[in-house]
């Protein structure tokens, strides 16, 4: 329990240094994309260092031509799918954040609201979406998304709507199918199961977490699928 504690004091003080030069980024997204992707990879460094935390990123088989070949550059990874990620731990949003190029999220718009933070979340793409206005969000939010994804972003999205416990599977929101069928986009399912070394609440355990990258679903897809697919490796 003393290296969580530790943990989360250093993360806060972390946090608390990154904040000015957050608020110097603010003058250009490049830039505060840069400070943001710095702030994020720090977290990990963090993890490892103080509570043991590594993680291995697993990528569907990907062939040319039908001979199978060793991955090294996620092509699906470029705005040309939705990732839907399950969501366990803030380990999963820095690994996904350091390692997709050009992600961003949709998020409650009251993380926009936090200061310095929630500006910088703002300034690199993020979305907040107003959960009480339904459908005529919805329809605003895939306009704001196509624009993004057309100037080369990555949307991730996690469908559950929150974080979970490990063994917990909770029904998946229906707005993942909704802008997947109005973009006319394939999903990226992605499986998770870094709750166990980084929960919610509790005590931090050492180990090494998996992020399971799941192959492609079509726009069509089911709920069950994407549910099944982003389980399937998760505990």
């Amino acid at each position: 329990m003393i290296k969580t504690v530790l943990f989360k004091l250093l993360l806060l003080i972390w946090f608390t240094a990154w904040t000015p030069l957050l608020l110097i980024g603010l003058v250009s997204t490049k830039l505060e994309r840069a400070f943001v992707l710095a702030d994020a990879w720090g977290v990990l460094a963090l993890a490892r260092i103080i509570c043991g935390i590594k993680y291995k990123i697993h990528y569907p088989p990907i062939t040319e031509n039908g001979i199978p070949f060793q991955h090294n550059v996620n092509t699906r990874l470029d705005g040309r799918a939705i990732v839907a990620s399950k969501h366990m731990s803030v380990l999963e949003v820095a690994i996904l954040t350091t390692h997709i190029p050009n992600a961003f999220f949709i998020i409650k718009r009251e993380l926009l609201w936090i200061p310095i933070y929630g500006w910088a979340f703002w300034r690199i793409g993020l979305l907040g979406v107003n959960r009480k206005r339904g459908r005529t969000n919805m329809k605003l939010l895939a306009h704001n998304v196509t624009k993004r994804i057309m100037n080369g972003m990555t949307l991730v999205i996690f469908p559950e709507g929150t974080r979970v416990a490990p063994h917990q599977k909770i029904p998946l929101k229906h707005g993942l199918l909704f802008l997947a069928s109005q973009l006319k986009l394939p999903i990226m399912p992605v499986g998770v199961d870094t709750g166990l070394y980084w929960p919610k609440r509790g005590k931090m355990k050492s180990g090494t977490a998996n992020i399971y990258f799941e192959p492609e679903l079509p726009s069509s897809a089911s709920v069950e699928e994407i549910r099944e697919a982003i389980n399937r490796h998760s505990c």
